[in-house]
């Protein structure tokens, strides 16, 4: 009888139409964001915070924007590490060369110059569009690798093509620490994530989902596909600009173009899918799968006191995880968003079987 909406009116649309309409959905919100801010800072450890949370915040963020694309707008797009490598390399670039600049403008501009390529590659998909369109963004991919390989300007001329960060800080204050890395890359998740959360409750969220659902419907209507396609992508390719810049930044420090090869795009489509199509907390919850199940299977033979080689248990690992992600397909396809939901619906009827 805990999640009842019993006794909670609203007597106005904006009450109605809030994020959280349900008194204990607040609760809960206010109690993780003080958890996140407060306690995980005093009682994580630097290896927690360093491997663990922070490449879980920022791939949640890259997740948020590519759902917005996939999930939102039904954009098929495989190309979105070319986009975190755009947002990393003109951050560093922007920081190389205007050493003055303050770093969140860097990430920003990062962002901003990762929308430009977006646009750009997303242009073809106001003729073209599934499969087609997907081997488009895969275009993108391999163009964008090309380019950071070859072209020795975007690299500020270094010979072997490895680029480093400085000591980082923001606003005058270091971060530099885990901790201080983790509750700057918080910050942005969110302030974006909430960003996101009203864009896709808005009107271009509506005509984002009208396209999604049937394009040839939603231009009778009085939907501009050609604006409606191509806010979607420069949205996308903004957050995921913005989630390239943190990851070389904030979680890499030094990185090579194949930090954002074929193999990052395919990972935040998987994070999608998995998490749930059209879903913002399912990014969360499929970065939060991406992350710590790999964690898990490396350790669990340990648990068992079983020794195998390191080969052995990287194969094994990628065998039980391509396995536990096509069992979560077929259990629910629309991803562990849709698992999140019946349970709330559930507790609303607890204890009454209808």
């Amino acid at each position: 009888m805990i999640y009842r909406e019993n006794g909670q009116f609203k007597s106005s649309y904006r009450a109605d139409q809030q994020i959280f309409p349900i008194r204990q959905d607040r609760y809960v919100m206010l109690g993780l964001l003080l958890v996140a801010f407060l306690l995980v800072p005093a009682m994580a450890s630097n290896y927690f915070l360093q491997a663990i949370l922070i490449p879980f915040l920022i791939l949640s963020l890259a997740a948020i924007g590519l759902n917005i694309l996939v999930g939102y707008c039904g954009q098929i797009s495989i190309g979105s590490g070319a986009f975190m490598a755009v947002g990393a390399y003109a951050a560093w670039n922007f920081g190389v060369r205007i050493p003055e600049l303050p770093l969140v403008l860097q990430i920003l501009l990062g962002g901003v110059f990762a929308t430009l390529v977006g646009v750009a590659f997303g242009i073809p998909s106001l003729r073209i569009r599934g499969l087609y369109l997907a081997v488009t963004t895969l275009a993108a991919q391999f163009f964008v690798d090309w380019a950071f390989l070859r072209i020795a300007f975007f690299t500020n001329y270094s010979p072997s093509g490895n680029v480093s960060v400085p000591a980082l800080s923001a606003f005058g204050l270091p971060v530099q620490t885990p901790m201080q890395k983790y509750l700057f890359v918080l910050i942005f998740v969110v302030v974006f994530a909430l960003l996101a959360k009203n864009l896709v409750r808005g009107a271009i969220g509506r005509q984002w989902m009208a396209i999604r659902d049937m394009d040839v419907a939603a231009e009778v209507i009085g939907i501009r596909p050609v604006y409606a396609k191509l806010t979607a992508f420069a949205v996308s390719s903004f957050i995921i600009g913005v989630a390239g810049a943190l990851w070389a930044f904030v979680h890499l420090g030094s990185w090579e173009p194949l930090a954002f090869d074929l193999t990052r795009s395919l990972q935040l489509l998987f994070i999608v899918i998995i998490g749930g199509l059209g879903s913002i907390v399912g990014s969360f919850f499929g970065a939060a799968f991406m992350v710590l199940l790999p964690v898990l299977l490396t350790n669990v033979p340990h648990w068992f006191g079983m020794s195998i080689g390191v080969d052995t248990a990287s194969h094994i690992e990628h065998m039980v995880f391509g396995a536990l992600i096509v069992f979560f397909l077929i259990v629910e396809p629309h991803g562990l968003a849709r698992l999140w939901s019946i349970g709330k619906e559930k507790l609303r009827l607890w204890p009454f079987p209808h």
